[in-house]
């Protein structure tokens, strides 16, 4: 399987098809994708789901995806690294990245919040506006675009995992999991007597809330997403290990190998080299 890069933080490109263009193609970085016309269905990870006309689907790295195009399809596609997610400065947004991710456990349009419809019909038309009449500042306006386009299916996602926790369960599960995620760096905030004073909770209470809402204890949600995360570094970024040291807050290498080698009986060079010759021979 072959795998694309990108050689700048953020690239917006307009592309017409007829048929899938992207087929047995892996992606480094994340892709906001706006269909401007046709219809047909996109497969996300071995999910189907339709698109159409107004579809904005969130593609994170590594995603494994192809259209089946019924209708001469317009596309828009807004390309940026995870570099610059977790660089840029977002104002009152922990940990941007980490929501970002749980769109690989979503599917087909994430674009649910009717009141942001308009505004992404109307960053699109600007966007494509640049792209037909260049101009000078195109690139800082371009950003200011593609931030709001960001933004905006951040916050469809965190939406959307509220919806699907259940109307009748109390959101502030939602709450919980927003905070893990977006202090997941610093391992201070996430001991339990810390997160249940956060939420005004005991903590025997906040340990059976949080299993009886998602199925699993707040200790192995924490080290599972952790892990995750760690995971993605080592495959699919050009972080070297003492930057994931700091970045998730291990007192060292040593420290971080014990706890990687706990969870998957190999060391992070054994695990990132054999994961490596695995997608080698896809």
């Amino acid at each position: 399987m072959k795998r694309e890069n990108i050689d700048q933080l953020v690239k917006v490109e307009y592309h017409q098809a007829e048929n899938c263009p992207l087929k047995d193609i892996q992606f480094s970085f994340f892709q906001i994708v706006y269909v401007i016309s046709g219809k047909g269905a996109f497969t996300i990870n071995n999910n189907l789901a339709s698109y159409s006309k107004g579809s904005l689907i969130l593609l994170t790295p590594n995603d494994q995806h192809y259209l089946e195009i019924e209708e001469k399809t317009e596309l828009l596609l807004v390309k940026f690294s995870e570099r610059y997610v977790k660089d840029y400065k977002w104002n009152n947004i922990n940990s941007i990245g980490c929501l970002l991710y749980g769109a690989s456990y979503l599917s087909g349009c994430i674009l649910q919040n009717k009141s942001d419809v308009v505004l992404v019909d109307s960053i699109v038309a600007s966007l494509l506006h640049e792209i037909n009449h260049p101009d000078i500042y195109q690139e800082e306006l371009t950003l200011h675009y593609v931030n709001a386009l960001i933004v905006i299916a951040a916050r469809n996602i965190s939406k959307l995992r509220a919806e699907n926790i259940g109307s009748n369960t109390d959101k502030r599960i939602v709450e919980i999991i927003d905070y893990i995620q977006g202090n997941i760096h610093d391992p201070g905030l996430l001991k339990v007597s810390v997160i249940s004073q956060k939420f005004g909770l005991s903590e025997t209470y906040l340990g059976s809330y949080f299993k009886n809402h998602s199925g699993e204890t707040i200790t192995h949600y924490i080290l599972n997403y952790k892990l995750r995360l760690i995971e993605h570094r080592l495959l699919f970024s050009d972080m070297r290990i003492n930057e994931i040291v700091t970045e998730f807050g291990f007192s060292d290498e040593s420290h971080l190998n014990k706890f990687f080698k706990k969870q998957h009986q190999m060391s992070l060079t054994e695990f990132k080299r054999n994961k490596g010759l695995s997608k080698s021979k896809v």
